[in-house]
């Protein structure tokens, strides 16, 4: 792929989400991870899949509520992996 080609997707995918004729579930198609993922990639994707969850309702007793909320959390639009 070419620069002009990534650039002219960028272009196209901003153009879809503003006119909003695409909803945001289909723009995953221009997502850049591959069907086909290699194990490796497979196990850190489910590992942070295990981490990104909301705090135990047990810890905010056992802390005395000081620990109210994961700080780790990630949203999958706004925080990317980076694999």
């Amino acid at each position: 792929m070419h620069a002009h080609d990534s650039i002219t997707r960028s272009l196209i995918i901003h153009q879809l989400f503003v006119s909003s004729i695409v909803s945001p579930a289909l723009l995953a198609v221009f997502d850049t991870q591959p069907s086909q993922k290699t194990f490796r990639t497979k196990r850190t994707l489910a590992k942070k899949q295990r981490q990104n969850r909301p705090l135990p309702h047990w810890v905010r007793l056992r802390t005395d509520n000081k620990i109210k909320w994961n700080a780790k959390r990630r949203h999958w639009r706004r925080t990317k992996l980076g694999l």
